[in-house]
């Protein structure tokens, strides 16, 4: 199936979507990495650090970085299926803690967005040790509100950090 001039190419997600996470100031502070994207959906790690723990007595990390880890995940799966370029904005989005995080272990996430309508795009995510099949820590489900990014100011992180790249060549 070849792609219409205003599909976003997988190709240029995947060269691309490294910038996402990097782009986005939190995410980059926390050492996310994308890790593989595919048609509708992403991969992800953080490695394990000291400062990113919870509670110091037990070594776990944070749930604020689980949760901020799978929100912008969810981001770059759901670039993987935009026709166009969209800004996007978390409407919704549920977490399930399974259970803590391992103290010293690198969390594995992956998203899935399984469906998109005009204005919203739906995802589900999975925090993981090894594998999804081995140590889910928390799967989340989350809407998205996709929106012209035209009538957003120009930033430097998401899709911005995409169409910013794209434009200037890099």
């Amino acid at each position: 199936m070849s792609e219409t001039p205003d599909e976003i190419p997988l190709e240029t997600i995947q060269k691309y979507a490294p910038l996402m996470m990097q782009g986005v100031p939190w995410a980059n502070f926390l050492g996310f990495e994308v890790t593989g994207v595919e048609r509708g959906r992403a991969f992800a790690r953080v490695p394990w650090r000291e400062d990113l723990v919870g509670d110091p007595s037990t070594g776990v990390i944070h749930g604020g970085v689980i949760t901020s880890l799978l929100d912008n995940l969810a981001g770059v799966a759901i670039a993987t299926r935009l026709r166009k370029l969209r800004a996007m904005a978390t409407l919704d989005l549920r977490i399930d803690y399974m259970r803590p995080a391992e103290k010293g272990r690198e969390i594995l996430a992956e998203a899935e967005c399984y469906h998109i309508t005009r204005s919203v795009a739906f995802v589900h995510a999975w925090a993981y040790h090894g594998s999804r099949e081995e140590r889910i820590v928390a799967s989340a489900s989350g809407a998205f509100a996709l929106n012209d990014p035209k009538r957003w100011t120009p930033a430097s992180g998401g899709l911005s950090a995409i169409q910013n790249a794209v434009e200037s060549g890099k």
